[in-house]
């Protein structure tokens, strides 16, 4: 049987890379509609070897749609997430509009799908899921099967994150500036605070009264959410000159001993994990090898003296696909392969 699905926000990065997706992975797809603003109906956007053009958002009628793909910013999800999801159609959003509301399930399928299970039982359900933020899902992929070895107690996570996190606008913003360096240009800062060629940012969205910025907050209140609201973390999330890809280094404390041979082993089983760790020149994952992948890189592996039961590890994934396009239609793949779409309310 196959599946009404529409993508809002069909025309940026996420959206593009999501129906790439769908065709990649032989989503079943009865039907598919790529959704946008009014001023962007009528555009073209391809779907495996066919050309699609953009509805409008606004007037569409979504009964009968069985999952609805949104990727379009917090603002459009707040107002019409609730409004889709109660024409029974499954919304799966990758804005940061719901991952914090108690009753919708904040879902990283490798780390937490059985949490689904009770959510589609539910009669009174918002019919919403949140996808996590881009740095969290990477994360979360790699520290669950640790976390399920020897229980961790404290995360210190620096990231490392590509500007396609902050979509076309900032593409375009370290292209130009890098080229505009090479011919004396002076870079204007524009969606960046600072200049981003050949530079790096220690800020992702806005600051926060206590000095974190709502980036690291992200990380910290969805790494518990999604795996246990008992480990401390800290985050400083940092923006790099890099196009697409976001790098993580991870120090971890955990409550029993663990060896970091014994993380290899338990990461190397773990699904949708690679682990690249050879102690020597270029044995390592870096945004140009995590490029395209659906894999979540890890490398570096190794002991962390300065505390007890510590190790360390670096972590690589493409942004776009499992920190957004990927983990959504996962998500949807989830409720399908677990029999749950059965259990949606007339």
């Amino acid at each position: 049987m196959g599946y009404k699905v529409a993508i809002v926000g069909a025309t940026g990065n996420v959206g593009r890379e999501m129906l790439d997706i769908l065709a990649e992975r032989n989503f079943p797809v009865d039907e598919l509609v790529p959704l946008a603003s009014s001023r962007s109906v009528g555009r073209e956007v391809s779907f495996g070897d066919k050309v699609l053009k953009c509805k409008n958002l606004d007037d569409f009628d979504f009964t009968g749609t069985d999952f609805v793909l949104m990727s379009a910013g917090g603002d459009i999800s707040k107002h019409w997430a609730p409004k889709i999801g109660a024409t029974g159609a499954i919304v799966i959003d990758n804005s940061s509009a719901f991952r914090y509301h108690e009753d919708v399930p904040l879902i990283v399928p490798e780390v937490n799908a059985g949490v689904l299970d009770a959510y589609m039982a539910k009669n009174d359900r918002k019919n919403i899921i949140a996808n996590p933020n881009c740095s969290t899902a990477q994360l979360v992929v790699a520290l669950k099967p640790l976390h399920d070895l020897a229980t961790l107690t404290r995360i210190v996570v620096s990231t490392y994150q590509s500007v396609s996190g902050g979509g076309k606008d900032a593409m375009d913003e370290l292209w130009n500036q890098t080229k505009g360096i090479f011919v004396n240009d002076t870079p204007t800062p524009a969606k960046f605070t600072k200049q981003i060629a050949f530079n790096v940012i220690p800020h992702i969205d806005v600051f926060m009264e206590d000095g974190y910025t709502k980036e690291e907050w992200k990380v910290l209140a969805e790494t518990k959410k999604m795996l246990d609201s008992r480990i401390k973390v800290t985050c400083t999330a940092v923006r790099v000159p890099v196009f697409v890809g976001h790098s993580e280094a991870v120090n971890m404390e955990f409550a029993k001993p663990i060896t970091p041979d014994e993380a290899r082993d338990a990461l190397r089983e773990a699904p949708g994990v690679v682990v690249l760790d050879k102690r020597e020149n270029g044995g390592y994952a870096t945004p140009v090898e995590a490029k395209g992948e659906d894999a979540t890189y890890v490398s570096r592996i190794r002991e962390d003296a300065t505390v007890e039961n510590g190790l360390a590890m670096w972590v690589v994934s493409d942004n776009l696909r499992k920190g957004a396009a990927l983990n959504t239609i996962q998500i949807a793949e989830t409720l399908i392969s677990r029999g749950l779409m059965n259990k949606q309310a007339a």
